[in-house]
């Protein structure tokens, strides 16, 4: 995880990988991960503080590996989120204040729906961020296609890129409210 505390001269680009997890707190920089098929990206973002933070899981529970998880806890919706949290209040994020969006949970390689992972990982964020308190201002999760999400951290601004199409501003769906996610 980079926790850059100096400004540098002009945009800096952090690339979120495949279980990674960056959180920031540089104007200048934009956070991106690319290509999330059935994995899901959280992007938490202060607008007082102007932290921001993005984790890109693969899987919805650590507790099918153990192992797995002690040695990347950001391969798992339950570690990471909790991990994600956790750097975003120490960087100065307020959980109350936090503006949450959610991209990813594509069914990709699995045409025929048996292992539904993109799904069941859009489940285990809501149902972790719902117990933490913690609501989605917006999402672009499930269909067939996958996604690129970048997050400006000096206005907090998400832009999403669908398949090869034109990058759009996720902007906030509705008013949050505080719902018991699907499957509980």
């Amino acid at each position: 995880m980079t926790t850059p505390g100096a400004t540098t001269a002009g945009p800096t680009t952090m690339v979120v990988g495949i279980s990674d997890c960056r959180v920031t707190r540089d104007p200048d920089s934009v956070l991106v991960t690319y290509a999330l098929g059935s994995c899901i990206a959280v992007a938490l973002y202060d607008p007082i503080t102007k932290v921001g933070g993005m984790l890109h899981y693969m899987l919805p529970e650590s507790a099918i590996d153990a192992g797995k998880a002690a040695q990347n806890p950001f391969m798992f919706a339950d570690t990471g989120i909790a991990r994600l949290l956790a750097a975003v209040t120490a960087n100065g994020g307020v959980p109350k204040r936090l503006l949450v969006r959610l991209a990813g949970g594509a069914q990709v390689l699995d045409s025929h729906g048996v292992f539904q992972i993109g799904k069941r990982n859009c489940l285990a964020a809501r149902r972790i961020l719902w117990k933490a308190g913690i609501l989605i201002a917006a999402e672009a999760v499930g269909g067939e296609v996958s996604r690129t999400i970048r997050l400006e951290v000096a206005t907090g601004r998400m832009l999403v890129r669908e398949g090869g199409g034109v990058e759009r501003e996720l902007v906030q769906q509705h008013v949050p409210h505080k719902k018991a996610p699907e499957g509980n």
